[in-house]
């Protein structure tokens, strides 16, 4: 049985989500990678790990470190990560 609080199935379940809003996603060993084929615009990888300042709740994370949201917080990663992809595009 696979555990559903893994980092790993976390990050599947977000990808599942990310689809759903139509984004282009790549699972790979540095984490999950998000592509917005409208703008063109990719993310930094995403990963999930624990936060030491939370009581190390999984939460995601971009690669240089920066919290997107609590990792059972799925809809609040979308809507950060879809900012995150709307930021880099208009830069």
């Amino acid at each position: 049985m696979h555990d559903r609080t893994t980092p790993e199935a976390r990050l599947a379940a977000l990808a599942a989500h990310l689809k759903a809003h139509r984004l282009d996603v790549d699972l790979t060993g540095r984490g999950l990678l998000v592509h917005d084929p409208h703008s063109g615009t990719t993310s930094d990888p995403v990963t999930c790990r624990s936060r030491a300042d939370d009581a190390g709740t999984l939460w995601f994370f971009t690669v240089p470190g920066r919290p997107l949201a609590p990792a059972d917080r799925v809809t609040d990663a979308v809507t950060s990560l879809k900012a995150h992809l709307s930021a880099r595009a208009s830069s």
